[in-house]
């Protein structure tokens, strides 16, 4: 590739779904391969650029439509509309971008890394004879659920109280994403995650953010069905890993503006504080809410850092004070440097996938509340497998009552049982940094990634 007498640089399209949950770990991936020297376009909707409060100024940013370049989701006023619109408008306005580009021996495409949630930006790619790499934002766990019933080999409705895959634990229908649950009701959004692997054997390079440790006896099994599968995580700002840049301390894409609460924790003792988030998708309902707000209260042991979003603020008790000595209420914060902090003694968490490999990386016992999608095979994974954290149990009603949840609360940060979890947690933050440090799985399979590319 030799350009008056320099090598030219192998040059990706990033095309990640967008929202926070997709976008920053593919950011995140667009770093390493920065590093090792390819040239990266990140791709996202017009909707979605006012999101984008910076970037690193190193990464080029191209836009394409989703048919509601104003608003998004909302201007759509719900996600199916929205779905089947960007299904209309996004592979044309992809290949409008592709075709532009394809037009400057400079800008010329190299490889497309898509989400694995859009699979026709690879029937894009390959119109243009460019190499597809399909990249997928959940664990391989859940991923060949999916898979399993896109082969027929899992049916709907599960007829079986424990449902048995290969090289994966068994599992009962509490551990099952929710899809399985509600497709009657959103056939749509079923057949959206099951759509992930309908072109999935064109791909030339099928990537997920795990690392290899994690879940080997699945990673083992999948290759010998897609030999090109790749460990590329945990996609995280570097700074959490390995340290090995100290500039690499955020996410850069947020939709949410995070307060400051370090000082607040910089005053707890080691291990006191009990962090709970429930991410940025879901909003608890007032119930909900209201009786997590009195186990706060009446749990005098603990000190507690809540992130209640805005949106779920008018909702909390009248008389629940957002910060006193035990309690610090904020809207929005930096995560990972919160579950860094010495003073967290372990995490209540909607257990979506980002957060648990967060605290996996960071080493935090977890509680876990699941509500959708993945979250419950993610719990199941973290009490069961992984065994770092509790699955809180929940009543008739579907919530998490006070009394349950001051009892769990209790074990992780008192009881022999929560120093087992603390010690296999902080295992896997040390696996979690070896996979990605030079001569790691994950790093290994990066570089090989990235010779591809300058070969091809």
């Amino acid at each position: 590739m030799e350009e008056k007498g320099k090598t030219r640089r192998a040059h990706c399209l990033v095309l990640p779904y967008p929202s926070q949950g997709h976008v920053n770990p593919m950011l995140q991936f667009c770093k390493l391969l920065e590093h090792q020297g390819v040239r990266i376009t990140l791709v996202t909707t017009r909707s979605y650029y006012n999101n984008l409060q910076k970037m690193p100024p190193s990464i080029a940013l191209e836009t394409i439509s989703d048919g509601f370049d104003k608003g998004g989701v909302s201007e759509a006023r719900g996600f199916t509309l929205y779905f089947k619109r960007f299904l209309e408008v996004g592979p044309e306005t992809f290949a409008q971008l592709l075709e532009k580009l394809g037009g400057s021996e400079d800008d010329h495409v190299d490889c497309v890394v898509y989400d694995s949630s859009l699979p026709w930006a690879l029937d894009v790619a390959k119109r243009f004879g460019v190499v597809g790499a399909a990249y997928f934002t959940q664990n391989m766990t859940v991923s060949n659920i999916y898979y399993h019933v896109h082969l027929g080999k899992l049916q709907v409705p599960l007829t079986d109280h424990e449902i048995s895959l290969p090289a994966m634990p068994k599992l009962q229908h509490k551990d099952m994403p929710s899809f399985f649950f509600t497709y009657e009701q959103n056939q749509f959004m079923f057949d959206l995650v099951l759509n992930q692997f309908s072109n999935i054997d064109k791909a030339d390079w099928i990537m997920c953010n795990i690392f290899y440790e994690l879940e080997k006896e699945i990673v083992d099994w999948i290759k010998k069905i897609w030999p090109k599968f790749r460990t590329i995580g945990p996609n995280i700002p570097s700074f959490f890993l390995d340290k090995s840049d100290e500039d690499d301390q955020e996410y850069q894409i947020t939709q949410f503006k995070s307060e400051d609460c370090m000082e607040w924790l910089d005053n707890k003792p080691k291990g006191s504080v009990v962090y709970v988030s429930f991410g940025s998708m879901f909003n608890l309902s007032e119930e909900q809410l209201q009786e997590l707000a009195s186990c706060l209260k009446e749990c005098s042991s603990y000190n507690f850092l809540w992130v209640v979003k805005a949106s779920e603020e008018i909702r909390l008790p009248k008389d629940f004070e957002r910060k006193t000595e035990k309690v610090l209420v904020v809207t929005w914060c930096s995560q990972l440097k919160v579950l860094a902090h010495e003073a967290i003694g372990c995490f209540v968490t909607h257990s979506g996938w980002n957060s648990t490999l967060e605290t996996l990386c960071l080493g935090v016992p977890t509680i876990t509340i699941p509500y959708y999608s993945d979250q419950f095979t993610n719990a199941k994974l973290m009490t069961d497998v992984w065994k770092i954290g509790i699955r809180v149990p929940i009543d008739k009603n579907k919530i998490v009552r006070r009394q349950t949840l001051t009892d769990c609360i209790k074990e992780i940060m008192e009881s022999e049982k929560g120093k087992e979890m603390k010690s296999n947690a902080t295992q896997w933050k040390t696996l979690a940094a070896k996979a990605t440090a030079e001569g790691g799985s994950s790093h290994e399979n990066i570089l090989e990634f990235v010779s591809s590319l300058l070969h091809s």
